[in-house]
């Protein structure tokens, strides 16, 4: 070897003449001529001590450690439990079993072969075996019948962020940590594509017509389009399995199963819904309803009913959902919304599309509000305890969050403006949607190139003043908000019970429209229960349990305007945010209960003289309109606007007599 004459090299040993780099560099020897045969040959650092493994195989098999089961695995023929792959502490024959029901087709009297664990690991897993029945015929042979799906049940945040990101075009992980994902061609709920199965039950029971969100299917093309969703995710190398709850209070959840084809489904779901722990997972037993997700798989156009690729179909007596034709994981969320709906009514409960708070002393407030309305900004108070910000339910015992999670617009988020959204926006976040630099990847939540519906999904206990459990006593104030664009609503009001259930089957806000010729002009939109395309029953019959409940908890309305005062968009001025929380500051506090109050021309409302912290100018919209003439005009076009829209409730009568629905029209603008 060249060198500089001052190195010499032995058999067995190296030295080096610089003392410098002696001292720099571990001691290396070779023990050739050693005893033992495992060691002969072998070169190894002797600073460091020596680790327990051959292969590059052995050392990833020490990076995981195995989830200890919650109850001990059979002995002679029992479950076999992988050492490698996504893995819960649940039994897993059982959970198989379960699976395989939900999965059966319908011409079939077993359901697929399934194992347990991802397709790409090379371990033993559990699975169950499908036992062919010997009366069936040998056409029934088929090739889906002839393979196994892995079954990816409840797994962790971070095992499906690991599946969607090697396997989901368009994954990423954000720089604070959230998973960033697409919904593909659909950004956005398919109303017109949702579809209820009317059978003789829901017939007389949901509600049907002009102005209902529910569209009719038979019971036949439901069962076609289940068959094609189940084959479809029968089809596949694996598939994603969630069984969750729904509803915080323990003596009313309901247990909820979703198969579904992607990870971002299965993460979103995971957040949306309550997580069950182990030991309820381990009980979980047969769900009372199930999702079927065949995402982007189309449905058959040719399908009685169908009106494009997409069909959302919800089965009331099979307790079925099946979706295709879209990957908006917001279909799963609201279809069980929708299923709530029809669900707790049928045991006195209330369900309820609002954000709910409670205050130190337990004091609770609904809030109810269209899009744009402040229901989020409102109900998330840093002096109040977070029940939730979207679905509740209202029984004996009070309120209950229905779900998990929040699932917020993210279009112009700022830290300023929307502090917890932004700071829960981190790891096991589904951010769906949007937009993010190609290095950094830090989201532009103003950019709209995908779409304005950008949103995101976390569980609620991201919220650093969330209440967990999500539950609270009965509420002392139901709040309705409403963004009026026309200015001509109060800023508050207090509402008596028969307005309060005006105004709640009214829905109403308004949307600013576009410029024509530079002309802006506001848009009325009502939406009954605030939640119309979500309910299932006829929108009088929750009022009428609001009331009720209202009536037997001492609970107050208020009608409180968010939008303008002064004149309509264009010329008026928007109520100040601060104001507004000055108005449900009182509230909570009691002291508007003990106000003077003034009624108001054609509404009929109630308006305080005086609240704190609020110009007493603006409380009667006519006094901060410098055009009076201008006020009455705008004031009876939206009092038109109004009863023309209450014309779809006239007909439906509430109680025997009919009578509290004369007293519900009586409430509404009287000119």
């Amino acid at each position: 070897m060249a060198g500089n004459g001052n190195e010499n090299t032995t058999d067995g040993e190296f030295s080096f003449s610089a003392a410098a780099a002696r001292d720099a560099l571990p001691r290396i020897t070779t023990e050739k001529g050693a005893k033992s045969p495992t060691s002969r040959d072998v070169c190894h650092d002797d600073t460091a001590s020596r680790v327990n493994f051959q292969t590059i195989d052995e050392l990833h098999s020490l990076q995981k450690k195995r989830s200890a089961p919650t109850t001990p695995l059979k002995e002679g023929g029992g479950v076999v439990m992988g050492t490698s792959g996504p893995t819960t502490p649940v039994s897993g024959e059982t959970m198989l079993q379960s699976v395989s029901a939900s999965l059966a087709s319908l011409t079939r009297e077993t359901g697929p072969k399934l194992i347990r664990g991802d397709p790409t690991s090379a371990a033993k897993v559990a699975h169950v075996p499908h036992t062919p029945t010997s009366s069936l015929p040998a056409a029934d042979v088929s090739d889906s019948a002839l393979k196994f799906t892995h079954v990816l049940h409840n797994l962790s945040p971070a095992e499906l962020y690991e599946q969607a990101i090697k396997y989901e075009k368009g994954s990423f992980v954000t720089s604070t940590g959230a998973l960033a994902t697409l919904s593909g061609a659909k950004t956005g709920r398919s109303p017109k594509d949702k579809r209820v199965v009317k059978d003789e039950t829901t017939a007389s029971e949901l509600w049907w017509g002009k102005g209902s969100p529910n569209i009719e299917m038979d019971e036949q093309t439901f069962l076609v389009n289940r068959e094609r969703a189940v084959d479809y995710l029968n089809s596949l190398d694996k598939v994603f399995v969630n069984d969750q709850y729904l509803n915080w209070d323990p003596e009313n959840r309901i247990k909820v199963r979703i198969v579904s084809a992607r990870a971002y489904h299965s993460l979103f779901m995971h957040n949306m819904c309550i997580r069950p722990t182990p030991e309820e997972l381990e009980n979980f037993g047969t769900p009372d309803f199930t999702i079927y997700n065949a995402g982007k798989f189309p449905c058959n156009r040719y399908t009685h009913y169908m009106t494009s690729s997409t069909s959302v179909d919800i089965n009331l007596g099979r307790r079925e959902m099946v979706i295709l034709g879209t990957q908006y994981a917001g279909e799963m969320k609201k279809g069980l919304f929708g299923v709530m709906h029809y669900l707790m009514p049928k045991r006195k409960i209330l369900s309820l599309h609002s954000g709910c708070n409670m205050g130190k002393d337990g004091d609770v407030a609904l809030f109810f509000g269209l899009s744009g309305t402040g229901k989020t900004t409102l109900s998330t108070d840093h002096n109040r305890y977070l029940i939730g910000d979207d679905e509740h339910c209202w029984s004996e015992s009070g309120v209950s969050n229905i779900e998990g999670g929040c699932y917020a617009k993210c279009i112009d988020l700022s830290r300023e403006k929307e502090p917890d959204i932004w700071n829960a926006i981190k790891f096991g976040t589904v951010l769906e949607n949007v937009v993010f630099d190609e290095h950094t990847r830090e989201v532009d939540y103003t950019d709209k190139s995908v779409t304005e519906n950008t949103r995101a999904a976390y569980p609620i206990e991201y919220i650093p003043n969330s209440k967990i459990p999500c539950v609270g006593p009965h509420p002392k104030n139901v709040i309705l908000l409403a963004c009026d664009a026309f200015g001509v609503l109060p800023p508050i009001s207090k509402l008596n019970l028969a307005q309060t259930m005006y105004h709640f089957i009214s829905g109403y806000t308004a949307l600013v429209a576009g410029t024509e010729e530079g002309v802006k002009e506001p848009r009325a939109t009502f939406s009954a229960c605030f939640g119309a395309a979500f309910i299932m029953l006829h929108p009088t019959k929750y009022a009428a349990m609001l009331a009720e409940k209202m009536q037997a908890q001492g609970a107050t309305g208020w009608l409180v305007n968010t939008g303008w005062s002064g004149g309509s968009y264009g010329s008026g001025s928007r109520i100040k945010l601060a104001y507004t929380r000055k108005i449900i500051d009182a509230i909570h506090s009691g002291s508007l209960l003990t106000a003077t109050y003034q009624k108001t021309e054609i509404f009929g409302l109630e308006i305080p003289n005086e609240v704190e912290g609020v110009p007493s100018e603006i409380l009667e919209p006519m006094n901060a309109w410098e055009d009076k003439v201008a006020y009455k005009d705008t004031l009876l076009k939206l009092a038109g606007l109004f009863r023309n829209n209450f014309e779809t409730f006239t007909s439906h009568k509430i109680g025997e007599d009919g009578k509290l629905t004369e007293e519900i029209l009586a409430a509404g603008p009287n000119f």
